[in-house]
């Protein structure tokens, strides 16, 4: 039996068993497992399967997923971000579609708190959608914009999805943030801009609060400014030490936890019932994602040892003759394809230990690659029939907004995403520029 072989159907169990929904890790690690004992026997295979755990303990930055996850969660669960939508409803109310554009400005700082999609799907759903469909917002417009706007998360520093890409890719976690800054910044500007040209042409889209909602006395509107910029100094606080290198990734990290906890107490949020769900929350995704960054690592370890990247590469370079663009294309497509029924990070963890080395081989960036990675994976978040964002919007929105509205919805924000994807393979200076500048690599 070819290596070949065995590699195409490793991969093919695998898809079948997350296809009867199995959990990501088990059915990886698992698979993982049995070619390395079936290939090397019992020395070499829990060699293989017990060097890629010591690995994983001995990462150092991954000590950062627990105190990013941290920060984020006390800051939502101790409604901080809430203070973020009263200043935006109040400071750009009197725009036409003004608070859609707060909206995507309430996503892009709750990208920068937590890292992770689905907080903010979680807090626009519960406090942004009630709030536009009150004041009479076109129901599809404002669906778009919180599934588009949430997707930043995993784009915007600091992305979680970028620290397991790091992992896997063996890259930077500080260079990969920097490449998503202005990729994530450029994005959310797209999408504004979209928001004013869609309401400038049709105001009943997004119409302004009356001058009887928005008065308010200065001093009012200066103390929501402040409370709702709370977030964004616990952010610089956390990050402006760490891009002029007078703190590590783990240290700026700690930053970010310690000052979010001691603005939550503070401010009198931090009590026992929020604490104790903060914790239990953090530590139940951080255990989530270091079971599947074990599980990707050994079943990459295997796929190295089979050579089955360079089996592919072979394939597609001599085989079939494609140029190395072509191949990138068809492997974007690919994540779009996957994206329809898989989360980022099973894609990511499925697919890196072919991908990965075959973008390396063919002489592409690994850090702009990883940005290519995410915004696809943002891309394919919401792409019918089954976006994972969709199902998540489906599940948190009020009855009146349908399935046939989330799909009409979409098609919009995902065509400017798609643009946004096609200038950073076009000019990769918009990922590389910023990380290139503060570390000269």
């Amino acid at each position: 039996m070819s290596y070949e072989f065995i590699a195409i159907f490793m991969f093919a169990t695998m898809m079948a068993m997350l296809l009867t929904g199995q959990r990501v890790f088990g059915a990886i690690g698992f698979v993982a497992v049995i070619a390395a004992l079936a290939l090397w026997g019992d020395r070499g295979g829990y060699d293989l399967a017990f060097s890629s755990a010591i690995k994983l303990m001995k990462w150092y930055p991954l000590l950062t997923l627990p105190m990013f996850i941290f920060m984020g969660y006390v800051l939502s669960e101790s409604k901080i971000a809430d203070d973020l939508y009263k200043m935006f409803h109040v400071w750009m109310g009197g725009v036409q579609g003004g608070l859609a554009i707060g909206t995507i400005g309430l996503m892009v700082l709750i990208s920068a708190m937590n890292g992770l999609s689905v907080a903010g799907m979680a807090i626009g759903a519960t406090i942004a959608l009630p709030e536009l469909l009150k004041r009479n917002y076109d129901k599809r417009m404002v669906t778009g914009v919180i599934q588009a706007g949430s997707s930043l998360g995993i784009l915007v520093p600091p992305s979680v999805v970028l620290v397991l890409y790091a992992m896997i890719a063996r890259q930077p976690v500080g260079q990969l943030w920097l490449a998503g800054v202005v990729p994530g910044l450029m994005m959310a500007t797209l999408f504004i801009i979209y928001i004013v040209i869609r309401c400038r042409l049709n105001p009943d889209l997004g119409p302004a609060l009356s001058p009887e909602e928005r008065d308010m006395p200065m001093a009012e509107k200066l103390a929501l400014l402040r409370a709702g910029l709370l977030p964004v100094g616990i952010f610089a606080v956390m990050m402006v030490p760490f891009v002029n290198g007078w703190t590590s990734l783990v240290e700026s990290s700690a930053i970010g936890a310690i000052a979010a906890f001691l603005a939550a107490v503070a401010k009198g949020r931090m009590n026992r019932q929020v604490f104790e769900t903060t914790v239990r929350n953090t530590l139940g995704i951080t255990c989530m994602f270091m079971w599947i960054i074990l599980a990707a690592l050994a079943f990459g370890a295997v796929f190295d040892g089979l050579g089955a990247v360079k089996a592919i590469e072979s394939l597609f370079t001599e085989k079939l003759g494609l140029d190395p663009w072509m191949i990138l294309i068809l492997m974007q497509l690919s994540f779009i394809l996957m994206g329809t029924f898989l989360d980022d990070t099973a894609m990511l963890v499925i697919v890196a230990p072919l991908y990965v080395p075959l973008v390396k081989a063919l002489g592409f960036d690994l850090i702009w690659y990883g940005v290519l990675y995410t915004i696809t994976c943002q891309i394919a978040y919401m792409t019918p029939p089954f976006g994972y964002n969709l199902f998540l919007m489906k599940a948190m929105a009020p009855a009146e907004i349908t399935l046939r509205d989330i799909y009409g919805s979409i098609l919009p924000f995902v065509l400017v995403m798609v643009g946004a994807l096609a200038l950073v393979m076009a000019f990769p200076q918009i990922a590389l520029w910023l990380p290139k500048t503060v570390y000269g690599y």
